[in-house]
């Protein structure tokens, strides 16, 4: 549902718009909420209500008697937002959100299939630069196309 990567810059009340493809394909799946919470790798996860029910129902499924599931559970559902965009596709996210994201004026907004990621500019180029050499590497380990 959700392709491709956007450069684009807070607004000056600290604002962000969703790419016009993500705000088109949200409104060709009935998509109007999302949330915003912590992600992996100093990024935000914005996930459709739907996709966001799901992850939840998996995490809830996890054994909370164990130490690193009621971390990660905590940090998770504790940066979780609920989202409606504007009229024009725009959003606010949380300064707590920003400060863990490193986010500062310019970000990437990247499709990511069933979630959007939202980086600060400058981590997502370092995750890129340091990550695409090995691309192929973890297709080979992850990816049977047979």
């Amino acid at each position: 549902m959700f392709y491709g990567e956007y450069e684009h810059k807070l607004d000056k009340k600290q604002r962000v718009i969703i790419p016009s493809t993500f705000r088109e394909a949200s409104k060709e799946n009935y998509v109007e909420k999302f949330f915003i919470t912590r992600g992996l790798d100093k990024c935000l996860f914005m996930f459709p209500e739907e996709e966001w029910k799901s992850q939840e129902a998996k995490f809830r499924n996890l054994s909370f008697t164990k130490r690193e599931t009621r971390k990660f559970n905590r940090l998770f559902f504790s940066g979780a937002v609920e989202i409606i965009p504007d009229k024009q596709g725009r959003i606010l996210i949380p300064s707590y959100l920003k400060q863990y994201a490193g986010i500062k004026k310019e970000i990437m907004i990247i499709g990511v299939s069933s979630r959007i990621e939202i980086w600060s500019k400058e981590s997502w180029k370092e995750f890129y630069t340091s990550s695409r050499e090995s691309f192929e590497d973890i297709a080979e380990k992850l990816i049977d196309l047979e």
